[in-house]
This record gives C-alpha cells, sequence and structure tokens, in this order.
C-alpha cells in the first residue's frame, strides 16, 4: 500500500487507478446520483435518501472498478484521499478537463 503525504501525491495515483471510461462515467453517474438522493433528504426530511446516497455513490464506483477498471477501489486503502478525489474528477469532468 503507498502512502501519500498529502492529497497532491495522491491524486495522480488516483486518476490512473481511474483510466477507464467507463469507470469514470459510472463514478460521475454515482456522485450525481449520490447529489440528488441528497437534494431529496433535504427536502423531503427523509433520511433513508443519506442512506441511499452512500449506496448510489459508493454503489457505482465500485461496479466501476470491480467489473470495468479490473482493480480495487481506493477507498479500501485511502478512504479520505478517495472521497476527495471522487469530488475533484467529478468537478474535473463537468469543467471538460477529464473525458466522459
Amino acid at each position: 500500500m503507498a502512502r501519500f503525504g498529502s492529497f497532491r501525491e495522491f491524486y495522480p495515483f488516483y486518476l490512473r487507478e481511474h483510466r477507464n471510461r467507463t469507470c469514470r462515467r459510472l463514478h460521475v453517474l454515482g456522485s450525481s446520483a449520490a447529489l440528488l438522493c441528497l437534494l431529496a433528504a433535504l427536502m423531503t426530511g427523509r433520511w433513508q435518501w443519506a442512506l441511499a446516497a452512500l449506496f448510489c455513490g459508493y454503489g457505482f464506483a465500485w461496479v466501476g472498478h470491480f467489473f470495468f477498471e479490473k482493480n480495487r477501489p481506493a477507498t479500501f486503502s485511502h478512504p479520505l484521499y478517495s472521497f476527495a478525489g471522487d469530488w475533484v474528477m467529478f468537478a474535473e469532468v463537468l469543467r471538460g478537463r477529464l473525458p466522459f
């Protein structure tokens, strides 16, 4: 397991673990669904939607890793950096800096 002193050191590793375009697409779809679930939780006051957000975000991402990228999600070894990496990658895809 690699050790990283900062998120700046971790993020290039994170991107290498997401080379497969289908995996990246599943991450973006899962993150989008998670945001919608969180919005539903806030609007309805039903906090079950927050649990659904976790299932959407991680579920889509893990399918991408296990079936398309064929690697182990960084969430298991670097959970905080991986969570931050998901959102940085999400923003970079939305800005057109990474291909969708």
